[in-house]
């Protein structure tokens, strides 16, 4: 009982400095793409045109971020059940 107390007290600490500390609404949530983007056009002055435009852009960020996600959590299930398959086998020689 104690041991849960403690770690509700230091989940409830971190949560309230989290918000403390993101002062919300002032972050400009960028991506790697687009400060990539940034860079070129400081090293090329403005000059740079991408070699192929894209089939289709997701109309907000939003779902571009569902998307990035749902690539990530279908991956790491993969790269899970591959380890778990591997591990087992190994475990089934001995």
């Amino acid at each position: 009982m104690k041991g849960e107390v403690i770690a509700l007290a230091s989940i409830l600490v971190f949560f309230v400095a989290f918000l403390w500390t993101s002062q919300s609404g002032l972050h400009e949530w960028e991506g790697a793409d687009a400060k990539a983007e940034g860079v070129i056009e400081e090293i090329t002055g403005g000059s740079y045109t991408p070699w192929l435009q894209p089939l289709w852009e997701p109309p907000s960020s939003e779902i571009e971020s569902l998307f990035f996600s749902l690539q990530a959590a279908i991956g790491g299930l993969i790269i899970g059940y591959f380890l778990g398959y591997y591990r087992r086998k190994a475990g089934e020689g001995n």
